[in-house]
């Protein structure tokens, strides 16, 4: 659930030529959202003018993202639990978690800053974004168990795993809509780490 373009896969094969024109569509169709999106705002932007403006078939747009809210929200999670799963298997599991997270919030914000913080502002002010993302991270929650079985050996339809893998994606969606609450001066990273800490060491109680 963080804003993050993809990453590269290390040491993957190569794509082929219908695997990169998907790619190419892809993003044709996300760049042609945010570029309207800012020029008319979410709710004037319309599948057929994402269609026209991305030069593809609205059927394309629909066959690539099933709403207009999944244009905004999709990330690319399977290649961040692909790398996530490549960390080495004796690294503790947060220090994997970081890193790869850190990765992806930097290359957001370093080649996208702009879209990186609309894509935060519309979860925080359009509801059926809002609404979509916590849809969505039933999904991304059942990708994280499968990553967080495999290091912990445990059973990935177990509680333990389900609770820990839901907890972590929630805590990411808060990191992103407190960021943008917040006009986005606090630092990304910074945020990150403190929202790992409570994972690492939980809640601390303050003092009154």
């Amino acid at each position: 659930m963080t804003p993050a373009r993809p990453l590269p896969l290390p040491d993957g094969p190569q794509l082929g030529l219908r695997e990169r024109k998907k790619i190419k569509t892809r993003t044709a169709i996300r760049d042609a959202t945010y570029t309207l999106i800012k020029e008319q705002g979410y709710d004037a932007t319309t599948i057929e003018q994402i269609a026209e403006r991305a030069e593809v078939s609205p059927s394309t747009v629909f066959r690539y993202f099933p709403t207009k809210e999944d244009i905004v929200l999709t990330d690319d999670d399977p290649l961040l639990l692909e790398e996530l799963c490549g960390r080495p298997t004796g690294e503790p599991w947060t220090t994997s978690l970081r890193y790869v997270l850190r990765r992806a919030v930097d290359l957001g914000t370093a080649e996208e800053p702009e879209v990186t913080r609309l894509r935060s502002r519309l979860m925080v002010e359009v509801p059926a974004v809002r609404s979509r993302m916590l849809e969505s991270m039933s999904v991304t929650g059942r990708l994280l168990a499968g990553a967080v079985a495999e290091r912990t050996g445990r059973d990935e339809d177990s509680l333990e795993v389900r609770v820990y893998a839901m907890s972590l994606i929630g805590g990411l969606a808060e990191v992103s809509l407190y960021w943008a609450e917040n006009d986005f001066r606090d630092d990304l990273r910074e945020l990150l780490d403190r929202a790992l800490g409570v994972f690492e060491h939980g809640l601390a109680t303050t003092g009154t």
